[in-house]
């Protein structure tokens, strides 16, 4: 049966509802977009008027100091540090037997955010005892009754670097272990270093190396760089009752301002009219200062001073003030020694004498009888 006619009149009505209704709903839905955009275009004066505070913000911020105190604070964290530059390169640090006989990767935390890579390399004498021996046998070899160094190196590179791995060969074939330190920051090591930092970083491995050594000394030794290291951690742990056993101070400077000044790289620019000025206040502002020289009055324990005739880097002269500081605070003189090396060695080849081992070996030797 066809629909009748009142039946189809009824449903024309109910279309024209719906599409009444769905005309309202998309002159709302179009009233509404409006009503956005013009808060939108009304917020845009107040918008601009925020950035344009935090512009001049920025900018006042920027210019109120000279542009040297913007660029040489960095500028003198890169050139001390040096951190950035990771070579010996393609090197793979957790695998150190590629590099070094009986030697393993381990890493300690010293505080979030900071994870330090270190290697162990155990005397040679027990070389074949640490075949195919893992972390934790190398950590029991600590208090095997061999001496113990912890080796803090200095600016650029890392704990793979070729003069570092000679060194670390000539003290393991004199009986000694060997902990190869990365600061936080260089090599695979986390954080960033800073004065501080580093200092903290030189007090955990001591500590750390102390609670697995038993009886067994442990000498800090510090290689430029690494000597205001040792000494800003000595002074700390002396400071708390708890003296270094032995430090051995490699190629080292009285304070970071006398290191830098006489730099290669900086000494040029020394007569540039304010660069002196604008080094120092870049050195206060970083709070970089290593004060070796300050640091000697404080301590008690043995001191080793090794420097070569031929240093450029850290003129040798600056070795014997360091020393004469030392020797002069110390009440028991013996406890303080400076063996200066013929040419040949320059800053980073002392590792090449053949006098270092047993130079090194006595005078532990005698302090430790």
């Amino acid at each position: 049966m066809e629909p009748r006619e009142e039946d189809r009149g009824d449903g024309e009505d109910c279309v024209d509802q719906e599409d009444c209704v769905d005309q309202e709903d998309c002159g709302d839905a179009v009233a509404a977009w409006w009503d956005m955009v013009g808060r939108n275009v009304r917020s845009i004066p107040q918008c601009c008027e925020t950035l344009g505070r935090k512009i001049a913000t920025q900018y006042n911020s920027f210019t109120s100091k000279p542009l040297k105190e913007h660029i040489f604070p960095p500028l003198m964290d890169m050139l001390i540090y040096f951190n950035f530059f990771k070579a010996p390169f393609l090197v793979d640090l957790k695998k150190p037997e590629l590099k070094m006989p009986h030697t393993v990767n381990f890493y300690i935390k010293v505080e979030p955010g900071v994870i330090l890579g270190i290697w162990h390399t155990v005397p040679s004498c027990r070389g074949e005892d640490a075949k195919g021996k893992d972390r934790c046998w190398y950590e029991a070899a600590l208090h095997d009754g061999n001496p113990i160094i912890v080796y803090l190196h200095g600016s650029a590179e890392h704990r793979a670097a070729r003069h570092r791995l000679n060194l670390v060969k000539v003290l393991s074939d004199g009986g000694f272990h060997v902990l190869s330190v990365d600061y936080r920051g260089f090599g695979d090591s986390t954080g960033k270093p800073t004065e501080e930092g580093l200092t903290a970083d030189a007090i955990c491995v001591y500590k750390w190396t102390k609670a697995r050594s038993g009886s067994t000394p442990v000498c800090l030794w510090g290689h430029s760089l690494g000597t205001g290291v040792v000494t800003n951690a000595a002074r700390v742990l002396e400071e708390k009752g708890s003296p270094v056993d032995a430090i051995v101070l490699e190629a080292p400077f009285t304070n970071m301002w006398t290191a830098s000044i006489n730099y290669p790289l900086l000494k040029i620019y020394e007569k540039l009219p304010g660069f002196l000025q604008t080094l120092m206040d870049a050195l206060r502002k970083d709070k970089i200062v290593f004060p070796n020289d300050e640091n000697v009055k404080f301590l008690s324990s043995p001191i080793l001073i090794l420097h070569g005739e031929d240093d450029s880097t850290v003129p040798l002269e600056i070795g014997k003030q360091l020393y004469e500081i030392a020797h002069n605070a110390y009440r028991n003189k013996d406890r303080v020694k400076m063996v200066i090396f013929p040419p040949g060695f320059q800053h980073n080849l002392l590792c090449r004498s053949p006098t270092l081992l047993k130079t090194v070996r006595e005078f532990l030797s005698q302090q430790w009888a």
